[in-house]
């Protein structure tokens, strides 16, 4: 009888423990955003799924040395190029090829890309502005509109030049995550006035915006952007100090930001937020 006590007491002692060293509600999921320099990031979702955008890695100045090596990144399960200029598309093949996934981009752009032999046309999936893709479970991706330019340099490898061929028009993507979260990333843009519809319709939560100026908004412009058009929960600057041109800091944008809700986050190439 009394081993039986001790045992019944010593099970409802063990499952009380439990219960106290136990969380009381189980943590969500986070994402993970980590910047690698110019318009190049690795999201990891919530889901555990990874997203890169615009790998220009083994040449930027800016990559932090561990992801000069494109198996650095791990595996990478989606894949999106902006446009075709080289310091967004220049390592996208190698990646697409590394890890077998498709590179989803502007469908002109994909389309030239598959008729130079860059990948197999399996690889490159076409889609526009206003289109929504599914890529991933939980993952939903649409192209919207960025003011910039967009042409895809190759160099031939029967003569060894560089060809410029169709890139394309420039697109944004507003990435939705399996929980709902929303990441506008803005490829390479100027200002236009249907930021404002953009950030309306999608109710972007992390804005993804290019500051360095001269081929981009400067940091005027772009806090222009956040305060008065798309005033979203945080701001991740991004395309700026790769290129002696591209001279806007985020010190500069929030000087001139003035009164906004907006979380900015300067981050250096290599650190990463979570949301």
């Amino acid at each position: 009888m009394m081993n039986r006590w001790i045992f019944r007491n010593l099970a409802w002692a063990s499952l009380a423990w439990s219960l106290i060293s136990a969380p009381l509600f189980a943590q969500p999921a986070k994402t993970e955003v980590l910047w690698l320099g110019q318009s190049a990031f690795k999201i990891t979702t919530p889901g555990g799924k990874v997203i890169v955008t615009d790998p220009w890695l083994i040449n930027n100045p800016l990559t932090p040395p561990q992801y000069k090596q494109l198996e650095a990144l791990g595996k990478v399960d989606l894949l999106l190029v902006s446009h075709g200029h080289l310091d967004h598309f220049a390592d996208a093949p190698a990646l697409a090829t590394l890890n077998q996934i498709p590179l989803y981009g502007p469908g002109d752009m994909n389309q030239s890309a598959a008729l130079l032999g860059i990948l197999p046309p399996a690889q490159l999936p076409r889609f526009n502005k206003g289109g929504t893709v599914n890529p991933l479970p939980g993952i939903k991706v649409t192209a919207v509109h960025a003011e910039h330019s967009s042409v895809l340099v190759w160099k031939s490898p029967s003569t060894g030049k560089d060809e410029t061929h169709v890139g394309g028009e420039p697109l944004g993507f507003i990435i939705e995550l399996e929980n709902g979260f929303r990441i506008y990333h803005m490829g390479d843009t100027g200002l236009f006035g249907d930021m404002k519809f953009i950030a309306e319709y999608y109710k972007p939560d992390l804005v993804l915006i290019p500051i360095g100026g001269n081929f981009t908004m400067g940091p005027v412009d772009a806090a222009y952007a956040i305060r008065e058009w798309l005033k979203p929960k945080f701001v991740i600057p991004m395309h700026y100090g790769a290129n002696p041109l591209g001279k806007g800091t985020p010190a500069e944008m929030m000087s001139a930001i003035g009164n906004s809700a907006a979380k900015i986050l300067p981050l250096k190439p290599g650190e990463k937020a979570e949301f």
